[in-house]
């Protein structure tokens, strides 16, 4: 028994001397899943999608490289664009039209066409009442209009200082935006007059986060930041700061920097001054 003890305690001695000895670190496991935030697919393709939580509207859109409106049309989603987990949202018309039978249309055309005789046959002139008061109708909307068209003139701003390092790309899957490099920490301004539309990080393969909505033209967005600083629905003006550089979801600190016209991709660098 006491001969078992002794040969017990020398195989611990051994083994701890080994383990002392071991110059290279024990393996660890990797629990990535071996995609790089460039090899991510940050794109929507398809004829629906499922809305995830956290997801808005605008930042579908943004994705699916649609204008906003176009969406909210197709699915019959009103103002303010409210929409949920789970949602079942329609990307293109393709799905919603559907071909009127040929006898159902044939019918409707003989029947528009009596329509039209009858109401030809009891067409009376214009009362001059109405027709003025049409007239300064339509010239009170074109004044309206030009208004409108006046106060939408955004003025760009950089929206960090740095180096452009990665220039906008037309090509299919070319890099839509451009790549700003600076220190961690360097400050994110708002590069217009908007509201903010999504902050967060659902978007695969863009990190944190920042869309901002400058009119029903315009969106902007500011991607891989290190800290958010402002949230959904807040208004925020040009050169506001509303995040700090990072590398939230990319190899290295910069920012990506994206214009969106009526949802689809525009250089940047048509709008920022030189």
């Amino acid at each position: 028994m006491r001969l078992l003890l002794q040969l017990f305690t020398c195989i611990i001695c051994l083994q701890l001397i080994a383990c002392s000895s071991r110059t290279t670190p024990a393996p660890v496991a990797n629990l990535t899943s071996g995609k790089t935030s460039s090899q991510q697919k940050i794109k929507i393709k398809g004829s629906n999608y499922k809305v995830k939580k956290g997801e808005t509207l605008y930042s579908i859109a943004f994705r699916s490289n649609k204008d906003f409106r176009d969406l909210a049309k197709i699915n019959g989603i009103k103002a303010p664009y409210t929409i949920f987990p789970g949602q079942i949202l329609q990307l293109n018309t393709s799905s919603k039209i559907q071909k009127k039978p040929k006898s159902y249309t044939d019918k409707t055309s003989k029947s528009t066409k009596t329509i039209q005789k009858n109401n030809n046959s009891l067409k009376k002139p214009l009362d001059p009442k109405k027709q003025q008061e049409y007239v300064e109708n339509q010239t009170s909307l074109k004044k309206q209009q030009k208004v409108t068209q006046n106060t939408e003139k955004l003025r760009w701003y950089w929206p960090s200082k740095g180096r452009v390092a990665r220039k906008f790309s037309g090509k299919e899957n070319g890099y839509k935006g451009i790549l700003i490099k600076n220190k961690l920490g360097t400050d994110i301004l708002a590069a217009a007059d908007g509201i903010v539309v999504y902050a967060g990080s659902a978007l695969r393969g863009y990190g944190n986060l920042i869309i901002v909505k400058h009119n029903d033209d315009y969106l902007t967005a500011y991607a891989h930041n290190q800290i958010i600083l402002v949230k959904e629905k807040q208004k925020v003006t040009a050169r506001q700061k509303i995040a700090t550089m990072g590398n939230s979801e990319a190899k290295s600190v910069g920012l990506r920097f994206e214009v969106r016209y009526r949802g689809k991709s525009v250089d940047p660098l048509r709008y920022l001054s030189r």
